[in-house]
Order: structure tokens, then sequence, then C-alpha cells
């Protein structure tokens, strides 16, 4: 599949008393080692995610009259980035999402902290949450099992007023909501909400085409 590259302007359990000395040391170092891989996986989402939102921050502040931040990490309660071209009048809340899966998911409440921040920037007439999702070019088939594919990224626009919700991209570019409260296979397909960047993209080219043009 080709790709187009668009260019802008510019839980422990208690211990076992029961058991034997032995029994409880194998019984640890077995806690001990899951642990030990659960730690890695977590260390390599966070890494993950860091290089795409600082890709993204360079690609913003490469483009003509913008400016782009990292805000912190998600217990902060601030989107992973915030990017402002003043001449314009253009605010940009993004989260990013980058992962080996088929699926990515922004969860409500993520959405939600972009859409204070875009309303809370009144100044800027030109408002928008965008969700930024990249595929990377492997995808995970196992434990420590992992299969070539195209790298490809998704940009999803949400307008500050909309609905707060789970936002799920898929592999393929497809776009779904799912409301708090619904069953989990339950989703709301959205169209339209792919949109060009203002710098150049690994989108494939059947998702550019007739997407909004917002910059």
């Amino acid at each position: 599949m080709s790709v187009t590259h668009r260019t802008g302007s510019a839980a422990r359990g208690s211990p076992d008393y029961g058991r034997t000395g032995g029994d409880r040391g194998r019984k640890k170092h077995g806690r001990g080692s899951n642990g030990d891989g659960n730690r890695t996986a977590a260390r390599t989402r966070r890494q993950r995610g860091y290089q795409w939102e600082d890709t993204l921050v360079k690609r913003f502040n490469s483009s003509e009259g913008w400016k782009a931040f990292r805000l912190g990490s998600p217990s902060t309660g601030l989107p992973d980035i915030l990017a402002v071209n003043p001449k314009r009048g253009y605010l940009v809340a993004i989260e990013a999402k980058s992962g080996s899966g088929t699926t990515l998911s922004v969860p409500a409440e993520q959405v939600e902290r972009c859409r204070v921040w875009a309303d809370t920037f009144s100044a800027f007439k030109k408002r928008h949450v965008i969700l930024a999702y990249k595929f990377i070019s492997k995808r995970r088939i196992g434990t420590a099992e992992y299969r070539p594919r195209e790298l490809r990224e998704f940009y999803k626009v949400r307008g500050h007023r909309s609905k707060t919700a789970e936002c799920i991209c898929t592999y393929d570019g497809r776009f779904y909501t799912k409301r708090e409260g619904l069953d989990s296979g339950y989703r709301v397909p959205v169209r339209g909400a792919e949109c060009v960047m203002p710098f150049a993209t690994r989108q494939p080219v059947e998702a550019v085409r007739g997407a909004r043009i917002i910059f």
C-alpha cells in the first residue's frame, strides 16, 4: 500500500505461612519473573509513547508558524501535546497513541481533558481536538512475537464541542466511539474524521482522500 507525505505551509497477595521456605521462595521468584516481564512491557509502551509524542512535537515545530509542547504524563490531567499557531488563530490539543495491535483506543477521560483545554483558550478562534494514532511497523501476534507490517498513521479530529466518548481507531483506519456503560462490542462508526495535518505524515493514500483540511 502506498503512503502519502503531505506538506502544509511549511497486587500482591498475603504471604502463605503454610508453605515451606523453599515453596515460598519459588513462588516469590515466579512473581518476580512475571513482574519483571510486566515492567519491561510497560517501559516499552512508555518509551514508544514518548517517541511518538516527541515526533509530533518536532513535526509541528518544523512547520511554519507552529509551536508545540509536550505537557507531561497522563496523571497531570493535561493533553499529551498542545500546539498553537497564533498568527492563524489555531490551537490543537492532541492525544497520541502508538502500538503494535490492530486497534488503538483513547479513553473518554483523555478525550475530555483535551476538550476542556480547547474550550479554555477561547482567544483562539480555531480550536480542535486531534487523536493521533500510530500503528508501528510490526504487529504483535504473541508473547514477544511480532510480524512485519506497514507503518500507518491516522489523525482523527474531534470538535471541541463533540460529546465525550472513548475513541477507537483500527489498523485499516476505521474510527468508532463507544459510550460509557455500553457493551464492549457496541461501537458507533464515525465517518469523515480523518484530517490532513500541516506537515508530512505516514497516512495511507486512501485515508487522506476526502480528508478534512482544517489547517
